[in-house]
Parts: C-alpha cells; structure tokens; sequence
C-alpha cells in the first residue's frame, strides 16, 4: 500500500480523506493485535457487553478518523516515539473501511450475545476474529484488500458505463 519512497499510495478510485494522514503500519498491527486480545476475551466470556464495547472503538476509526480511534491513540502514546519514524506509510482509507467492517461483526456479535442468540454473537466474533488476527499475526489486512477490490470493481463498471465515461455529462 506505500509506493517505495515510503508515501502512501492512493487506493484506486479515491484519494485520502480530507485532514486524515497516512498511517505508521506498526500502528495498525498494534491496533490489530489489541482487538485480537479483546475479541478472543469476547468469546471466551461470552460478554456482548465486552463486544459492545469494541464496536464503539470501531465506530470511533471507521467514522471519526484513524487518529481518534482508541488503539491508535494508546500505540502513539506508549510506542511510537520510542520507536522512531516508519519506513513506510499507509493509506488511511483502506483501514478506515476495515474499521468499518470490524465495526458491523462486533455490532451483529453484542446484539446475538445481549439478546440471547449466542450462536450469533459467536459466529460474528469468530470471524472478526480471524481478520484481526490475520492483520496482527501476518500483516494481513482483510478489510484492506475488500476495500481494493471494491474500489477496482467500481472503476471497472464506471469505465464500462458510457454515462459516466470522460467527457460525459453525470
């Protein structure tokens, strides 16, 4: 996601988000790795209060901006500086769409957890789990890759619709 002189790189279809600066990538596997630790909490105490309480921490990345979100702000606090600047940077857009994701399973698991359908709150832990999980263990970030892919797509259906094609009127 950062081109080799260490900018970032804008996804396709979109530029940055107005004020909202590149990430430092060790902050988003920092957040990562928390929400991990949380979401492994969630299940095992079966808590949609606990779950409750992540999505609001999603909800503050996904709407106010990265630089809001909790995790975010601890990881500044406590590491950054003493980890000296990143070599690389990353868009914040595809993180925010992440954070969006991760906000709509922790929403869906509090709601089955706090009304009784366990099974629920379960299975939408279970996989915003594993895509926390995938980003802090191996820097893989699932939302991200959503977010390319659908930013790809709809520049290839905008490029295919002769109402939106250059030139034309919209």
């Amino acid at each position: 996601m950062s081109t080799p002189d260490g900018a970032a790189a804008p996804a396709a279809g979109s530029g940055p988000a107005p004020g909202e600066p590149s990430l430092d990538p060790r902050g988003v596997r920092f957040a990562a790795t928390l929400t991990t630790v949380v979401l492994v909490l969630v299940l095992l105490a079966g808590s949609g209060w606990l779950a409750a309480a992540q999505a609001l921490v999603f909800a503050l990345g996904a709407f106010a901006g990265m630089r809001f979100a909790p995790y975010s702000v601890l990881y500044r606090a406590l590491l950054a500086r003493r980890l000296g600047p990143p070599t690389e940077r990353e868009d914040a857009a595809p993180v925010r769409f992440s954070q969006l994701v991760g906000f709509l399973f922790a929403t869906v698991a509090a709601i089955g957890y706090l009304t009784g359908a366990t099974t629920l709150g379960i299975v939408a832990t279970a996989f915003a789990l594993a895509a926390a999980f995938l980003n802090a263990a191996f820097g893989f970030c699932l939302g991200c890759e959503m977010y390319t892919l659908i930013s790809r797509t709809r520049a290839r259906i905008r490029a295919r619709n002769p109402h939106t094609a250059e030139g034309a009127t919209v």
